[in-house]
């Protein structure tokens, strides 16, 4: 895996504050090859119990599934595909359907084998941990940063007055720039 100096200056390499959603450069069929190479490896390790899909409105083009019965983990895993950094690639254990996990962390064995089908498929492998930094750029939830928004999203009952409890209102992460939906 590449040094953690090396894959944060990636990071802001590739930050365009013009490009949310996808950079300038992005190649359809880059991505389409790149997401395709890391089903196929992840499928291949864990059986056709996986599933992917693609996103829509969002910096990142796909996820992969991985059912906690075959990741050996006792919880399921979500490998995600950034339409940036050619690729970004990031994985993390989830306690409930959608909800990463802070405690379980990935075997060094998995992040390795996983590390060597990114450098395959070109892309770059991110942990978790340091997408959780903070990111002071323009992000994709522009809306999380509004106090007075949030607020209102509270009363209305569109957001649980704890749903942002990982992040304090006016903070982003990286998992923010790279990761998230519109």
């Amino acid at each position: 895996m590449l040094p953690m100096d090396r894959i944060r200056a990636l990071l802001l390499e590739h930050d365009d504050p013009r490009h949310l959603e996808r950079p300038a450069d992005f190649d359809l069929d880059s991505s389409r090859d790149s997401f395709a190479r890391l089903v196929s490896a992840l499928k291949e390790r864990f059986g056709p119990s996986c599933s992917d899909g693609l996103a829509q409105d969002a910096s990142f083009y796909g996820v992969i599934d991985v059912p906690a019965d075959v990741t050996g983990l006792g919880r399921p895993m979500r490998v995600v595909m950034s339409n940036f950094g050619g690729y970004f690639v990031t994985a993390r254990l989830l306690v409930g359907e959608e909800t990463p996990s802070g405690e379980a962390a990935l075997t060094e064995e998995f992040v390795t084998w996983l590390d060597g089908v990114c450098t395959a498929a070109g892309c770059t492998f991110v942990p978790a941990e340091l997408l959780c930094e903070s990111y002071d750029g323009p992000t994709v939830l522009e809306a999380h940063r509004d106090a007075e928004l949030l607020a209102a999203l509270v009363a209305a009952g569109e957001v649980a007055e704890d749903e942002d409890a990982e992040g304090e209102v006016g903070k982003a992460d990286w998992h923010d720039r790279y990761f998230e939906y519109m």
